[in-house]
C-alpha cells in the first residue's frame, strides 16, 4: 500500500497540503519569514503522535468496557541546539477521568498502542526515546 501527498508553496514560507481532503497550511514565525498562518511541519509530528496514540487507547478501553469520562494528551519533547533542530525525546502524559478506572486496563491500552497499533510511535521510536505516564483524576 501506497500513500502519496502534494503541497503547494502559497508565498514566502507557508504551504498548503491537502490531507484527507483537508487543507493545512503550514508556515514560519514572521522571525523567520514567515506569517503564522499556520502550525510548523516538526509540531505536526507530535500532533500527529498524540491522536494516533489517542485514537488507539480510547478504541481499546472501548473494546475492554472501561468507561472513561474524560480523556487528555500531554506531550513534552526536547528538541536538539544544532542544526538540524529535531526531536531527541518525548515524553507523552496520559490523563483520564472516570470513577473506578483499572488501572491494569488502562496501562494495558496504552501499551497496546505504542507497541502494536500506534505507526506514528513505531517509527519515532526508531529514532528517538518516547517514554510516557499515566495520571487518573476521579
Amino acid at each position: 500500500m501506497k500513500q502519496s501527498m502534494s503541497g503547494k508553496w502559497l508565498n514566502k514560507m507557508a504551504f498548503e497540503a491537502e490531507v484527507s481532503g483537508h487543507k493545512l497550511i503550514m508556515d514560519a514565525v514572521p522571525e523567520v519569514g514567515g506569517e503564522n498562518r499556520g502550525p510548523r511541519p516538526k509540531e505536526l509530528m507530535l500532533a500527529s503522535l498524540l491522536g494516533c496514540t489517542g485514537m488507539d487507547v480510547i478504541s481499546i478501553l472501548e473494546k475492554m468496557r472501561v468507561e472513561v469520562a474524560d480523556f487528555n494528551i500531554d506531550i513534552e519533547a526536547d528538541v536538539t541546539e544544532e542544526h538540524p533542530k529535531h526531536y531527541e525525546a518525548i515524553h507523552i502524559i496520559y490523563s483520564f477521568k472516570g470513577k473506578d478506572l483499572p488501572m491494569d486496563k488502562l496501562e494495558k491500552a496504552i501499551e497496546l498502542s505504542q507497541d502494536r497499533y500506534c505507526g506514528v510511535s513505531v517509527v519515532y521510536k526508531k529514532a528517538m526515546k518516547i517514554t510516557y505516564e499515566i495520571r487518573v483524576n476521579q
